[in-house]
């Protein structure tokens, strides 16, 4: 009889040990969930001011070629590139009567052109703007996290 018993307490006592584990396992694995779901948290939280950040920064950006398109649109600017061309270069004529482009300190863009060149702007500004939240987005939302 007291190997009966002997065997009912170890059974008791391996239940009790069990149900501790189980408790143990899962305050473990919701202290584990909640530390994944703050984490997320603050990389959204960053997420989403480098993106105000960066947006404003762009619609600036594209704010200042817009006013820059309506002065030359309006005249009120005008549009100059700098640059040169060499009578030495095979497109060029080597001629004395050339229209004086040899000599030229900048060029002026037709409307057209200037818009052109406007237009060309806003996108480089678009895809600087992406690339640098991109980047930050790398740097600072997706370092690596320290193990614990």
């Amino acid at each position: 009889m007291d190997r009966l018993h002997s065997y009912g307490k170890d059974i008791s006592d391996n239940k009790a040990s069990y149900q501790a584990d189980l408790t143990m396992i899962a305050t473990a694995g919701a202290a584990q969930s909640r530390q994944a779901v703050e984490k997320q948290q603050v990389a959204e939280n960053s997420l989403a001011e480098l993106d105000q950040k960066n947006q404003k920064e762009k619609t600036d950006g594209l704010a200042e070629n817009e006013k820059l398109r309506r002065a030359a649109a309006d005249a009120d600017r005008r549009l100059r590139l700098a640059g040169s061309c060499r009578a030495s270069n095979s497109d060029v004529p080597n001629t004395a009567s050339a229209s004086g482009l040899g000599d030229a300190n900048s060029v002026e863009l037709s409307a057209a052109s200037g818009s052109t060149v406007f237009d060309i702007r806003a996108g480089i500004i678009a895809d600087q703007a992406a690339l640098k939240t991109l980047q930050e987005y790398v740097s600072n939302v997706c370092r690596p996290m320290p193990v614990q």
